[in-house]
């Protein structure tokens, strides 16, 4: 079967020849944002210091690949760096107070 997929609806501009059919917006951030937000719920300061240690991580290699600007709002991936790791520290501190 080919053919588009019967369950989406063309938006109403996608019918005129002159426009291009689009395909609608996915708020797949969103869904991950949500995870991300029920994981900090239940896991607390175990879940900030598991994906501030994958950041740190992720942005130490792209930074040895040559990424010296970051899309995050801080810019410079050395301060992007410096910030993972103080959250990582206050996680640290948190699991510590956590378990004492």
């Amino acid at each position: 079967m080919t053919g588009p997929d019967p369950r989406q609806v063309a938006p109403p501009h996608a019918a005129q020849p002159d426009h291009q059919p689009t395909a609608p917006f996915d708020p797949l951030r969103l869904c991950v944002f949500a995870t991300v937000a029920l994981l900090g719920w239940v896991l607390g300061p175990v879940a900030l210091l598991g994906f501030s240690v994958l950041a740190i991580v992720g942005y130490a290699r792209a930074r040895r690949a040559g990424l010296l600007r970051s899309r995050c709002k801080l810019g410079d991936t050395r301060l992007v760096l410096l910030y993972l790791t103080v959250l990582a520290a206050a996680a640290g501190v948190g699991i510590y107070v956590w378990i004492d």
